[in-house]
């Protein structure tokens, strides 16, 4: 048998490198598209917690990919439904983008700030997940469910505490968000971390108005009292 000449080497090694680092993030070279059941049976495993299933799927269903009943990547999926196999089989298939989105501009970070799940925020943040973005950010939510480990874990990353949702949405702060859901100790938090309770909303609102006219007087009254001491 003759020796490979230089030439073919070369291609080989080539061919080999490509199909080493696509095995690596868990693809083979030219692979097909999923079929329509194969992205039912991936979605539908998320919500049910089926780690073994997603994992057999995985390479062949892009995690990235938003689930065309509701919108969702899988990571997103998984923290609203308390998925935690998943989600932890999700952050260790190399392929899944922490940051991805769902069609709503949800991130699984702020899903898990919503939910209460600061074990999945502090893997997501330990993954390389945005603390901040534009417009809405994960201080948000936590603030709007009153999560204060949440927030303050967010802080301690570089969380901007008076980042604002788009004009569109009303220019709201996380204190503001605090203050409309009724969640006192969160917007007491929040001063204490340096909110500017001044800010105004695209309506001209400050915190403590917003809190008003959501009928919850007393931390209207908690944040007018702050202001005034200056504290």
């Amino acid at each position: 048998m003759m020796p490979a000449s230089p030439l073919r080497r070369t291609v080989l090694r080539s061919f080999v490198l490509a199909a080493a680092m696509a095995a690596a993030a868990g693809m083979h070279p030219a692979q097909a598209a999923p079929t329509p059941a194969q992205i039912a049976d991936f979605f539908r495993a998320v919500q049910m917690d089926d780690a073994g299933t997603v994992r057999s799927l995985l390479g062949k269903v892009d995690p990235n990919d938003v689930n065309p009943i509701g919108g969702e990547p899988a990571l997103v999926l998984a923290v609203r439904e308390g998925s935690m196999q998943v989600f932890d089989a999700l952050l260790r298939y190399p392929g899944t983008n922490v940051d991805t989105p769902a069609m709503n501009g949800n991130t699984a970070l702020m899903m898990a700030a919503f939910k209460h799940n600061q074990p999945a925020a502090e893997a997501l943040i330990a993954k390389g997940a945005a603390v901040n973005r534009p417009g809405w950010t994960p201080l948000h939510y936590a603030a709007a469910s009153g999560d204060n480990d949440i927030a303050r874990l967010l802080l301690a990353h570089g969380a901007r505490v008076d980042a604002q949702s788009p004009p569109a949405s009303g220019k709201y702060t996380p204190l503001m968000m605090a203050a409309r859901e009724g969640h006192q100790d969160s917007a007491l938090f929040l001063l204490s971390q340096g909110a500017d309770p001044q800010l105004k909303n695209s309506e001209g609102l400050t915190a403590a108005q917003i809190a008003q006219r959501a009928d919850h007087g007393a931390i209207a009254a908690a944040i007018e009292q702050r202001v005034k001491s200056g504290r």
